[in-house]
């Protein structure tokens, strides 16, 4: 991981690709992002100190809102869905599958090499529970998170990006008790603009 994130500040570092005149804004074309990171237990849901290895691929539409800003550079809005699989390192369970959606809100520089995002959406997904107290009480869960960062173009259809993750994971009281995991951590990524 530590490899795998010096790489990615060496790449960003050692000059921008610019975007050619011809191709469109990477807000304007569809995108892929595959990300992982690592989210840690936290608060008092549970006792247990959750470590869950979070891995992701989304897809995001191009913009269906956009506001130009006076110094050049874009605020937009994307439709953002994502397939989970995430590997507990740390807990009773093993795994969780899931979807997710939200909205995508992006400020864009004038150059379209720079974007910060946000992100705060939700879904469902399955774990393989156990009956270990503070664990997961059923197999089925709801889940919510909040996403930002930075993303850097560094080219037309290449970008990479990072940020911190929060994601909490519950049944909605399905079970009693119902532990839940709030996890928070860092997931880093690299988007593919088509």
């Amino acid at each position: 991981m530590r490899k795998l994130i010096l790489s990615l500040i060496f790449v960003a570092c050692c000059g921008p690709l610019h975007a050619s005149d011809d191709v469109e804004a990477p807000f304007q074309r569809h995108t892929i992002d595959v990300e992982t990171g690592l989210l840690f237990q936290f608060g008092s849901n549970t006792t247990i100190d959750y470590r869950i290895m979070q891995n992701q691929i989304s897809w995001r539409s191009p913009y269906v809102l956009k506001r130009d800003l006076s110094n050049g550079s874009t605020l937009v809005v994307r439709h953002h869905a994502s397939l989970i699989g995430s590997w507990i390192a740390t807990g009773p369970e093993d795994y969780y599958l899931a979807i997710s959606g939200s909205p995508s809100i992006e400020w864009w520089s004038a150059d379209n090499l720079w974007s910060a995002y946000f992100s705060i959406g939700g879904g469902f997904g399955v774990v393989n529970s156990t009956p270990v107290p503070g664990g997961q009480g059923q197999d089925f869960t709801y889940n919510w998170f909040i996403k930002t960062g930075i993303r850097h173009q560094l080219s037309d259809d290449l970008a990479i990006f990072g940020g911190p993750f929060f994601q909490h994971m519950s049944n909605r009281g399905a079970t009693d008790p119902n532990p839940g995991i709030d996890a928070l951590g860092f997931t880093i990524g690299t988007s593919f603009s088509f």
